[in-house]
């Protein structure tokens, strides 16, 4: 485990580059910031500042070597680096509310952006034109969408949002794409078809994630529940309500495990059973150093009865390597299918790097499968 610090502001949002030498976040503003790494320190090597609004979501296209970034101005704007600097081009959105989130699809040659317009506005690049244009999915979605994450065939589209509801979208688009082979979820696949809606939850949908064969689907709520469904299973839902604060991001490490996070400060493993059809809590991640206890002096305790009525010390610093909510996971080495590494950015200005093989041998009971 690796924590960097980098500032005092919150972390809004991050996204690596292919070689994961660099990263994107924003600061809790209008701004991005890249870091680069230089042996053991981050320096920052770029500010990318066009937005008028706070940037909500930030992705970056591994090949092609692009950002693309959303924020509450109503916009986004693809980034390209022409010699030193990061250019910036932007994309009519159609929106009248605030953007909230932003993903490449795999094959990058269209990204989708989730917004409070309560629409997801799927923007490809028109050769003819030389501009980015963009298609609306509005049915039936009713809230603002918080979450989005693309299925490996590059056509199917995850949203969560705040009507309760995590469904799965056919975002094909004929102008850039052939037509899609049947998968799983559906075979029929027309632009804007709902190829799968969730119930259960009763909370805003804060993350969706494909696992890596793109057969399953993870989300939380705030509602405090892990919900994962099979569409090999005629997309079983099997939902898991935790004892924890509400949980704001999650990802899959392996095919059956999922590692979440949020308002708890730590990263959390849940397994799927195929068999059984249930998610099981499997423990936290996050490893606390053992404090050393001391004993207290007269004077100290004397100091606690006059400051705070009580003589006895307890202590409120947290022991998470985080000091406030993790807003935003991303798998680092290794892919959804086999995770070697994962990073964590959260409220307390910092970034956590976690290794799999080192948290498996610090904790005797934890088996990723």
């Amino acid at each position: 485990m690796c924590y960097y610090s980098f500032l005092v502001e919150p972390i809004s949002c991050h996204a690596w580059n292919k070689d994961r030498t660099q990263i994107a976040f924003c600061p809790n503003n209008h701004e991005v910031h890249i870091y680069k790494k230089d042996g053991n320190k981050w320096t920052k090597v770029h500010e990318l500042k066009e937005h008028n609004g706070q940037v909500t979501g930030i992705d970056w296209a591994a090949e092609s070597n692009r950002i693309v970034t959303c924020g509450t101005d109503r916009n986004a704007y693809v980034w390209t680096l022409k010699g030193d600097t990061w250019k910036p081009t932007l994309v009519i959105l159609r929106i009248n509310r605030a953007a909230r989130c932003v993903k490449w699809s795999p094959k990058e040659n269209k990204f989708a952006v989730g917004s409070g317009s309560r629409l997801i506005s799927i923007c490809y690049f028109e050769q003819d034109n030389d501009w980015w244009v963009c298609k609306h999915i509005k049915k039936p979605i009713r809230s603002t969408v918080l979450s989005l994450d693309w299925h490996p065939n590059n056509i199917l589209l995850a949203a969560g949002s705040c009507d309760f509801k995590c469904r799965v979208f056919s975002a094909y688009i004929k102008e850039v794409e052939e037509k899609p082979a049947p998968t799983p979820w559906g075979s029929k696949m027309p632009f804007g078809e709902v190829m799968f809606e969730s119930s259960g939850s009763a909370g805003w949908v804060h993350s969706v994630c494909f696992s890596g064969s793109g057969n399953r689907l993870v989300w939380v709520s705030h509602d405090s529940t892990v919900c994962i469904t099979d569409a090999n299973k005629k997309t079983e839902v099997a939902c898991l309500i935790t004892d924890c604060l509400p949980l704001l991001a999650a990802t899959f490490i392996t095919e059956n495990s999922v590692v979440a996070a949020g308002h708890d400060c730590c990263p959390k493993l849940f397994v799927y059973d195929e068999k059984k059809g249930e998610v099981t809590f499997q423990g936290k991640l996050d490893v606390p150093k053992q404090s050393s206890q001391k004993g207290m002096t007269a004077r100290e305790r004397f100091k606690n009865l006059d400051k705070k009525a009580t003589s006895e010390t307890n202590d409120v610093t947290l022991e998470t390597l985080h000091k406030n909510s993790i807003s935003q996971i991303s798998v680092l080495e290794g892919g959804k299918g086999k995770c070697a590494k994962f990073c964590t950015t959260g409220m307390d200005g910092g970034m956590a790097i976690w290794d799999i093989k080192s948290l498996e041998s610090a904790m005797k009971d934890l088996k990723i499968v």
